[in-house]
């Protein structure tokens, strides 16, 4: 059985493939179960294809029996068209992954990862910070990122802004909550 790459066909350095284009010579055949598998697009594929054909080595596809090289020039042809049906398979797939995350986004569902920031960690934040404490200092506390709290306490920055003009709501500069608060 013959080694296999752990590398992603689109990635152009994939050791195992590299050998197996070294090792091929003019007159053989390079028998793959499908056509696809021999790049991650179709550019990959025809330059593949391109390559091989210039050192004389043909293809035959197990799943596609109609591409065979070896037999028959119409294979070279049927080979670039399968590949740019495959590349349009991939960017539909890509357009569909797209227009499905918008949806979602719209409906409100955000994916990613889930916040670090608790409604408790978020309390006790805004108490360190009203107190003076520094974003280094509150993230060391929380045994959280930086980032995180700032992101977070930036949110809740964001929301006071809009309440410009309610009792209660305004900020001076230099005290947290405001916009000229030491980081």
């Amino acid at each position: 059985m013959g080694r296999a790459d752990r590398a992603s066909r689109a990635d152009a350095d994939r050791p195992q493939w590299r050998a197996c284009l070294d090792y091929l010579r003019p007159g053989d055949t390079l028998v793959v179960r499908a056509l696809d598998r021999i790049a991650g697009s179709e550019v990959m594929a025809i330059e593949t294809v391109n390559e091989l054909g210039r050192r004389e080595v043909n293809i035959k596809s197990l799943t596609e029996p109609a591409i065979d090289t070896t037999t028959t020039p119409m294979g070279r042809a049927l080979f670039s068209i399968t590949a740019v049906y495959g590349q349009l398979r991939v960017d539909t797939i890509r357009e569909n992954t797209r227009r499905g995350l918008a949806h979602a986004r719209a409906q409100g569902r955000i994916g990613g990862r889930p916040t670090v920031i608790t409604p408790e960690r978020l309390d006790v934040a805004r108490r360190m910070r009203a107190d003076g404490d520094t974003l280094a200092h509150i993230a060391k506390v929380l045994g959280i990122g930086k980032s995180s709290v700032a992101r977070a306490l930036g949110k809740i920055e964001d929301q006071s802004d809009g309440d410009h003009g309610r009792p209660g709501t305004e900020a001076r500069d230099g005290e947290p909550g405001s916009r000229g608060a030491r980081s």
